[in-house]
């Protein structure tokens, strides 16, 4: 494994990137925890906006265990998303951001303003079919 180099980026730039990384982090957080509140914290009945007391049909009730289902995988990708960023702001502390972690080469500019949280260049993604 390639011994880690030091960023190649100004401070400046490293300090919006830790911004632009933050806010995405709180966006996700603020949207895992509506997902959360829509599918964990209320009954099936609530979920489907029924109030009336009557019973639901069980196409009624498959569709909203489908849709429930899906807001929890939605959620599920968050989590992994802010696990990424997480990442990228310990790479910040730790002075090795926008380095390739397979390489230890530059991630390009471009690809960081695209995506913020990238560990891997182009090239080795592309290799590694990351």
């Amino acid at each position: 494994m390639p011994k880690k180099k030091k960023t190649w980026l100004t401070e400046k730039e490293i300090e919006s990137y830790r911004q632009i990384l933050i806010d995405k982090k709180t966006r996700i957080l603020g949207d895992v925890a509506q997902i959360e509140k829509e599918t964990l914290h209320n009954s099936q009945r609530d979920f489907a906006g029924d109030l009336s007391g009557w019973k639901l049909h069980m196409a009624d009730a498959g569709t909203d265990a489908a849709e429930q289902e899906m807001l929890l995988g939605l959620a599920s990708t968050e989590q992994k998303m802010i696990d990424k960023i997480n990442h990228a702001l310990e790479r910040i502390d730790l002075g090795t951001y926008g380095m390739c972690e397979l390489s230890g080469l530059k991630i390009s500019r471009a690809r960081l303003d695209v995506i913020p949280e990238a560990t891997v260049c182009i090239k080795c993604m592309n290799k590694y079919n990351l």
